[in-house]
């Protein structure tokens, strides 16, 4: 039986999360639970999977979940950082899946490393930031970093077994998101609900515009870098509009191992929560005959320029990766929210990043000055635009 802590329940990783833990009852059991504002959804994962903690944003949440839930159930309500920490590092859980969206996630999962805690990552964003650091404390602690993310899983399965010395490259596979065949005169008309609209995958809300512009696929770049250990100039990002190819490596003799599965994210999860593994989810495999051709195309960078300030951050290194995610959830929030348009995103990434000045072998401190003051910045880009 593996205890669990899910940080994030009630997004899409979590929900998927949960569903495995239905399925499997007797291989996992809910500890704790965190979220941000959803408490009627929490409220109904507490009262299916009876943890003994649950964690919302702020103390009004807090006191609106406790109304929600039937008298007499029993788990501990808490809020706020403090709570965050608690569920990362409850003392009887022997894993965290670390699915909160964003910079957010980034405390709680180094807590919950230091704590010992073996990590499924959904939270690409800490590595993003902080990738160094996260990778070096977890060594030393001697704790496990399963990426759950479906190109980095792909990743980690493919060079299962492999030596380091004999990997060459590896390909991060990209759908292209909802705009792949639109032309780039047309971007100005894009609405938050035709970014929303993404043609093969079900996420969330942020991680859908990043498809969209391919922020995604870069933040996935960064994160790549840190979880594998390679350069910038190793990871090549291919546009494979049928999502079937999660991701490649080549090999020093030219062999190129992918790993392959239908756009659902539960084989990822599934395989994080139950490494080294396999559960038998009963997922359909491809039906290769009725796909019959699987495409690749180079990025357009020009259409996506998202994906080449990723790149640039990713090969500067120090705060720039911080700055680079920050200000993109401010531009993404901006948007969603009909602040500035879909080409504009890009344009306050940029400014924000080429006003910052970077810190090389960064500290933790350096790194979330950087994040607070890119957020900043951002914010009265957009106030003065």
């Amino acid at each position: 039986m593996k205890n669990l802590s899910i940080l994030g329940s009630t997004g899409s990783i979590g929900r998927n999360a949960l569903e495995i833990v239905e399925k499997f009852p007797e291989r996992f059991e809910v500890k704790a639970l965190a979220a941000k504002e959803n408490v009627a959804l929490l409220a109904g994962q507490i009262v299916r999977f009876a943890p003994e903690l649950a964690v919302v944003f702020d103390e009004k949440r807090a006191l609106e979940l406790k109304k929600m839930l039937p008298s007499g159930t029993r788990v501990e309500i808490m809020h706020g950082e403090e709570g965050y920490n608690l569920a990362a590092t409850l003392g009887m859980v022997d894993m965290v899946v670390a699915a909160i969206v964003g910079a957010a996630g980034l405390m709680p999962t180094l807590a919950a490393i230091d704590a010992g805690k073996d990590i499924a990552l959904a939270n690409k964003e800490t590595l993003v930031m902080a990738g160094e650091i996260v990778v070096k404390q977890a060594s030393k602690k001697e704790v496990k970093i399963l990426p759950v993310d479906s190109e980095h899983s792909a990743i980690f399965q493919c060079i299962a077994g492999s030596r380091i010395e004999d990997r060459d490259k590896i390909f991060l596979t990209a759908s292209g998101g909802p705009f792949l065949n639109r032309p780039k005169e047309k971007f100005d008309g894009i609405k938050p609900e035709d970014a929303l609209k993404h043609p093969v995958w079900q996420m969330g809300k942020k991680i859908s515009i990043d498809s969209a512009t391919l922020m995604n696929k870069g933040l996935e770049v960064l994160e790549a870098k840190s979880l594998f250990e390679v350069l910038a100039d190793e990871i090549e990002v291919l546009i494979h509009p049928q999502s079937i190819i999660h991701s490649m490596v080549s090999f020093k003799d030219g062999s190129v191992i992918a790993q392959l599965g239908i756009p659902d994210m539960k084989g990822a999860i599934a395989y994080a929560m139950s490494y080294p593994e396999r559960l038998p989810l009963g997922q359909p495999i491809p039906d290769f005959a009725r796909i019959g051709t699987l495409e690749f195309n180079n990025p357009d960078l020009e259409k996506f320029p998202c994906l080449a300030l990723a790149y640039a951050a990713c090969k500067t290194g120090g705060t720039l990766p911080a700055v680079l995610n920050a200000a993109n959830e401010i531009a993404v929030e901006a948007f969603l929210s009909d602040r500035i348009s879909f080409v504009k995103i890009f344009a306050l990434i940029s400014k924000t990043m080429d006003r910052h000045t970077v810190i090389n072998n960064a500290t933790l401190p350096d790194i979330l000055e950087a994040d607070r003051w890119a957020r900043k910045i951002a914010g009265e880009l957009i106030t003065s635009s």
